[in-house]
C-alpha cells in the first residue's frame, strides 16, 4: 500500500497499518474503503467558522462537532468562598471535560494529563486590596481559562494496554478527577465523557475504551498533533531543544521569530519526515519503514533475549534491548574500513579506519552461528545501523528543501546517547557541518501534547516560556507499569494499604504506591545512570563501549529527562529587565565539572542540618523522621544523577539546583522546614526594633542613610543556607550576632558604590534630587534581615515619599520570609512606628482595626504613600526574573528603583542583570568560593552595587 504523498514506504510512526488518508477531505478510510473518521484540516481551523460561534472576547472560533464544550454560564463557587481551592460549580456543563490526552501508537501509548495545583495561596482581603491598588483585575486574559496545575507525562507499552486502562481508571483521569481530595472510585459514569486521542490506536481501541472506561475517543489527526505538539514545546519550554555530539549535550535557544521552516523527523515504529512552515502549516515530505519497530523486532529475533511470558515476569521490552547495547562492541560484527584496508584509513576519500563500511559485514566471513555472537554486540550494531540510516535520510530531505535545522522526536530515541550521537554524526558528516541535528527532551510526547492542546478549554497555544516551570517531583508517575494507584491521603493510610497489599498480590498490582511513597516506606534506592567512557572513535557513532561493563541501564532513565510542567498562567517576564532575551539569571557556570562538584559537596554537607530542621518543623515524630531520611536519600540520588549527566533536567544553573532541593522537600511534605526558627528570629528582632528606629531618628540624613545600608548588610548575615553562618548560630544569639556584624562594618566594602547611591538619594552641592516614585525591595531572610535591615530601609524611602513594594517568596525556602508572613511582621512593626502604620494602612496591609498601642491612635492617612507586599512567584532562595508573578509585574510598571538583597537574589542570580530603572544590589558574601569567583574577595565581604537606569 502506498504511503502519504506517494511514498513507496508507508513509514507512518507507530504503524497505522490499515488506514490511509484522503488528503483533500481529511477522511480516514479503512481497507474496505469505508470512512471511519474525519480529521480536521488545520488550514480551515481559523477561517471557516460556519456556525458563527463566539468566544468570551467576542471573536469567531471554530469547533469540531464532537469537541467537548466548556460551558461557564452561571458558574458559581460551591460552599465557602474563603476556603482553600473552593469547588466551582458549572450547572450548565453537559459534556465531561477531560484532563487527559493520548497518543496510542503501535509500540507505545503516550499520555499527557493535567492535575490541579493544590498549593495555591489564599486570595485574602490584603491581596485583594493590593491588586486593586496595582490595577490587577481578575478578568480573563485569554479566550479560554487555563487552570494552574501540573502537566504530567506517562508512557506504556501498547501490548500492556490493560495496564494503561487501569492507570486511567484508578486516577479517574478520564473524568478530570485527578486531585486527591476529589478522587472517588465510585463516581458515576457519564455517557457524554470524551477524551482526546491520536495515533492508530485511537481507531483500533476505541471500542475497548468505551467498554472499559465508558468514554468516547475524540480522534485527532496524527500529523496535526505531532506538529502542534512540537511547535508548542519549542516555543513554550526554554530548554526543550538540544544538540548531542560526541557525548556533549548543548541546549539551543530557539528564537520564536526564526523557528520556521524546519524539518521534523518523528521516529516511532516507522519514521515520518515533515516539513513545518508555521503553526498549522506543514507537509509530510517523506518517511521510511525502517524505524523503532525495526530495531525492536529485529533485535528480538536476533538477540533471543526475550523472556518467556509469565504473570510476574514481563515480556521483552525495547528498553532491555537498549540496555544490551550499553554493553556492546560493534567491532565484532560490523565490517570497518580498517578491516578492508588492513587497519589503514582510506584517506583519499576521507574515511578513517574506524568508519563502518558494512553493518553486520563480518558475519559474512566469520564462521559463527547466531548463538556465537553476543546479544550486546548485535544490539549495538543494529542500533547504529538504523540510527545512521535515519540520520542520512533526514539530511537528504533537508537538502531537498534547503533546511539547516532538523528536529528529531519519537520514543525510539529515548534520550539514548549512542542513538543521538549516531544520528548527529550522520547529519554532520553528510552535510559537511552545514546542517544540524537537534533533539527534543519531550521527544516521545509530541503527538500526545498536540492532542491535549486540542481541548479548547486549555488555551495552551497562548502560553509562553514564562508560564511553564519544569520541575522534577519524586512522586510523579513518570512512567507506566506499576505506578498507577489512586491518590492516597496521609502516610499512615499508605502504610496500612501497603500492609494489606503485601498479603494480596492482586490488590498490590492495582494499588501500587508511587516512587516517593516507596522511598518513605521501603527505602527504595534510585540508581544513577551508567557512567560513560570518554568519547573515542570506534565505529560510525564515534564512541567506545561504556566503562561500567555489567552495570544496568535504568529502563526509565530517559523518562527522568522529562519533568512535570507546572502551568502557572500568572507568571510573566519582569518588565524592568533591560534586555529580556539576553538576560541570564545564574552567575555561576555549572558546566565546569569542578564547579559542579564543589557545589554538590556544599549541598551534601548542608543536608544533615537541613534534615534536622525539617524533622523538627514537623514535631520530630517518627513519621517525620522517616520522611526526612527519605528526602535525604532522594535528594542525594538527584545529585548523583546530575553529577553523571548535568543536563539531564535541562540547562543546569545554581538557581535550578537550589530550587530542586526545595521542590524535593515539598514533595516529602516538608512545606516549611524553618517555620519555628523563623518565628523565633522574628520575635527576637521585633523586640529590639523600636530602639533601632529611635536611634535612627536621632541621626542626620547622611549618617542615617549609611547606617541603614550597613544595617541591611549586617542583618543579611542570617542565612541558614550557609555553613559558615550556621556555625555562627552556635556562638551567640541573633541580637549578639547582629551587633557583632554591625560593629565590623568598615568601608570601603569589596564592592562599594555607596557614594553614588548617596548622591542619588541626597543630592550634591545643596541640590535635592526628586524622590523615587516606587521602589521594589526584593527581601531575603526572616528575622533580623527583614526586621532590622530591610524594614528600616523601606521606612526611610516612605519618609521621602516613595511608594514601597516588599517583594517576597510565594513559597518557603530555607529561612526566607514569604509574602504570606510579611503582612503580620509589618503589622507588628507598625505598632511602634507611625510612618510604617500609615503606609501599611494605605497599602492594604492593615485591613483590620489596629489595636490601641499605636503611637498616636490616628486612623489611616489617605495622603500617605503606601507600603505593599507582593509575592514573587517562586519558592527558591534565588529568583529568575523571566518568571515572576503577575502582581510583581504589575507593581514594576511604575517602579523606578529596584533593590535586590541577599546572596540568592543579588549574587547567585542577577548580579549581572541590567534594568531599565535604577538598581541597588546588597549582600554579605557567606561563601568563600563565591567570594573568589564573583568579587575577588573573601567570606563576609560586603557588596553594595548601585547601577543607574540603563
Amino acid at each position: 500500500m502506498a504511503g502519504l504523498n506517494g511514498d513507496p514506504f508507508l513509514g507512518i510512526d507507530d504503524n497505522i497499518e490499515k488506514l490511509q488518508y484522503n488528503n483533500n477531505s481529511k477522511e480516514v478510510i479503512d481497507k474496505e474503503g469505508l470512512v471511519v473518521g474525519i480529521g480536521e484540516d488545520s488550514s480551515n481551523n481559523k477561517n471557516n467558522n460556519q456556525g458563527g460561534e463566539k468566544d468570551m472576547a467576542g471573536n469567531s472560533i471554530h469547533r469540531s462537532g464532537s469537541r467537548p464544550q466548556l460551558d461557564l454560564s452561571k458558574a458559581e463557587i460551591q460552599g465557602n468562598s474563603e476556603e482553600r481551592d473552593p469547588t466551582i460549580l458549572l450547572p450548565n456543563q453537559t459534556d465531561d471535560i477531560s484532563h487527559l490526552a493520548l497518543d496510542i501508537g503501535g509500540s507505545l501509548i503516550k499520555l499527557v494529563y493535567f492535575s490541579r495545583h493544590e498549593d495555591q495561596s489564599v486570595d485574602d482581603k490584603r491581596k485583594k486590596t493590593v491588586k486593586e491598588r496595582l490595577g490587577i483585575s481578575n478578568g480573563n486574559r485569554r479566550n479560554f481559562p487555563i487552570l494552574g496545575g501540573r502537566l504530567h507525562f506517562v508512557k506504556f507499552e501498547t501490548s500492556k494496554l490493560n495496564e494503561c486502562l487501569d492507570f486511567i481508571s484508578s486516577k479517574q483521569l478520564h473524568r478530570g478527577r485527578i486531585d486527591s481530595h476529589h478522587w472517588n472510585s465510585e463516581a458515576p459514569a457519564n455517557e457524554n465523557a470524551v477524551i482526546k486521542a491520536t495515533g492508530g490506536g485511537a481507531y483500533k481501541f476505541a471500542d475497548l475504551f468505551k467498554e472499559r472506561l465508558g468514554v468516547s475517543i475524540d480522534k485527532e489527526d496524527e500529523m496535526d498533533c505531532l506538529v502542534a505538539g512540537a511547535n508548542f514545546l519549542l516555543k513554550a519550554i526554554r530548554h526543550e531543544a538540544f544538540t548531542h555530539m560526541e557525548g556533549h549535550k548543548e541546549f539551543v535557544q530557539i528564537d520564536h521569530n526564526d523557528l520556521f521552516p524546519y524539518l521534523l523527523v518523528n521516529i516511532g515504529s516507522g519514521v515520518s519526515i515533515i516539513k513545518v512552515d508555521g503553526d498549522g502549516k506543514f507537509q509530510r515530505v517523506s518517511g521510511t519503514n525502517v524505524g523503532g519497530g525495526t530495531y525492536w523486532g529485529l533485535g528480538r529475533l536476533l538477540t533471543k533475549c526475550n523472556r518467556p511470558y509469565s504473570s510476574v515476569t514481563p515480556l521483552f521490552s525495547f528498553d532491555e534491548l537498549l540496555e544490551l547495547s550499553q554493553r556492546g562492541d560493534n567491532r565484532t560484527i560490523d565490517m570497518l574500513v580498517g578491516d578492508i584496508y588492513g587497519g589503514m584509513d582510506y584517506s583519499k576519500i576521507g574515511l578513517s579506519a574506524s568508519t563502518i563500511a558494512s553493518s553486520f559485514g563480518k558475519a559474512i566471513s566469520d564462521k559463527k552461528e547466531l548463538q556465537d555472537y553476543r546479544p550486546e554486540d548485535i544490539s549495538l550494531s543494529l542500533l547504529r545501523m538504523i540510527s545512521y540510516n535515519i540520520g542520512q535520510i533526514s539530511y537528504l530531505n533537508a537538502l531537498r528543501f534547503g533546511l539547516k535545522r532538523i528536529f528529531f522526536g519519537g520514543f525510539f530515541i529515548r534520550g539514548h546517547a549512542y542513538t543521538m550521537d549516531t544520528i548527529s554524526f550522520a547529519v554532520h558528516f553528510w552535510s559537511k557541518g552545514e546542517a544540524q541535528a537537534m533533539f527534543l527532551r519531550h521527544e516521545g510526547f509530541l503527538g500526545a501534547v498536540g492532542a491535549f492542546m486540542s481541548y479548547q478549554k486549555h488555551g495552551l497555544d497562548d502560553l509562553m516560556v514564562h508560564h511553564l516551570v519544569e520541575r522534577f517531583p519524586m512522586g510523579a508517575p513518570y512512567t507506566g507499569g506499576k505506578i498507577h494507584g489512586p491518590p492516597l491521603g496521609d502516610l499512615n493510610e499508605k502504610a496500612s494499604i501497603i500492609e494489606f497489599c503485601l498479603t494480596n498480590m492482586r490488590q498490590f498490582m492495582l494499588y501500587s504506591i508511587s516512587w516517593m511513597e516507596k522511598f518513605v516506606l521501603k527505602g527504595t534506592e534510585i540508581t544513577a545512570p551508567v557512567p560513560m567512557a570518554p568519547p573515542g572513535t570506534t565505529g560510525l557513532g564515534g564512541f567506545e563501549v561504556p566503562s561500567s561493563r555489567g552495570a544496568t541501564l535504568r529502563s526509565d532513565a530517559s523518562a527522568l529527562n522529562v519533568g512535570v510542567l507546572h502551568l502557572v498562567p500568572t507568571l510573566e517576564v519582569f518588565p524592568l529587565l533591560a534586555d529580556p532575551k539576553m538576560y541570564e539569571p545564574n552567575t555561576i557556570d555549572l558546566s565546569d565539572h569542578k564547579e559542579l562538584e564543589y557545589w554538590f559537596t556544599v549541598l551534601s554537607e548542608h543536608l544533615p542540618d537541613l534534615v534536622d530542621k525539617a524533622v523538627a518543623s514537623e514535631g520530630g515524630t517518627d513519621d517525620a523522621k522517616r520522611r526526612g531520611d527519605a528526602f535525604a536519600r532522594a535528594f542525594s540520588a538527584h545529585l548523583a544523577r546530575l553529577m553523571e549527566e548535568p543536563a539531564a533536567y535541562g540547562k543546569l544553573g545554581l538557581a535550578n539546583l537550589l530550587e530542586l532541593r526545595e521542590e524535593c522537600l515539598r514533595e516529602f511534605q516538608f512545606l516549611d522546614a524553618y517555620r519555628s526558627i523563623k518565628q523565633r528570629e522574628n520575635e527576637a528582632s521585633l523586640a529590639v526594633l523600636p530602639d533601632l528606629l529611635l536611634e535612627l531618628d536621632h541621626m542626620d540624613e547622611e549618617t542615617r542613610l549609611l547606617t541603614l545600608i550597613e544595617g541591611v548588610l549586617a542583618a543579611n548575615i542570617f542565612d541558614w543556607g550557609s555553613r559558615a553562618c550556621v556555625d555562627l548560630y552556635h556562638k551567640g544569639t541573633i541580637i549578639e550576632i547582629y551587633r557583632m556584624s554591625r560593629n565590623k562594618m568598615q568601608r570601603p566594602w569589596q564592592v562599594d558604590d555607596f557614594d553614588l547611591f548617596k548622591e542619588r538619594m541626597l543630592g550634591s552641592e545643596g541640590k535635592k534630587p526628586r524622590p523615587h516614585k516606587r521602589a521594589l525591595l526584593f527581601v531575603d531572610n526572616s528575622g533580623a534581615d527583614i526586621v532590622l535591615g530591610m524594614l528600616p530601609l523601606a521606612r526611610e524611602l516612605l519618609r521621602r515619599g516613595t511608594e514601597v513594594v516588599l517583594v517576597a517568596n510565594s513559597l518557603p525556602a530555607l529561612n526566607d520570609v514569604t509574602a504570606m508572613e510579611l503582612p503580620d511582621i509589618v503589622a507588628e512593626a507598625a505598632k511602634h512606628c507611625d510612618i510604617l502604620r500609615r503606609a501599611a494602612e494605605a497599602g492594604g496591609l492593615l485591613v483590620d482595626a489596629m489595636n490601641n498601642n499605636t503611637l498616636d491612635g490616628s486612623r489611616g492617612n489617605s495622603s500617605s504613600v503606601p507600603l505593599m507586599v507582593v509575592e514573587n512567584g517562586c519558592g527558591s532562595p534565588c529568583i529568575d526574573l523571566r518568571q515572576v508573578s503577575s502582581e510583581l509585574a504589575a507593581a514594576a510598571k511604575h517602579a523606578d528603583l529596584v533593590i535586590l538583597e541577599g546572596m540568592g537574589r543579588a549574587l547567585h542570580t542577577n548580579f549581572n542583570a541590567r534594568f531599565k530603572c535604577e538598581a541597588l544590589k546588597l549582600a554579605m558574601v557567606k561563601n568563600q568560593r563565591l567570594a573568589e569567583k564573583l568579587i575577588k574577595g573573601k567570606i563576609y565581604d560586603c557588596v553594595c552595587r548601585y547601577e543607574p537606569a540603563t
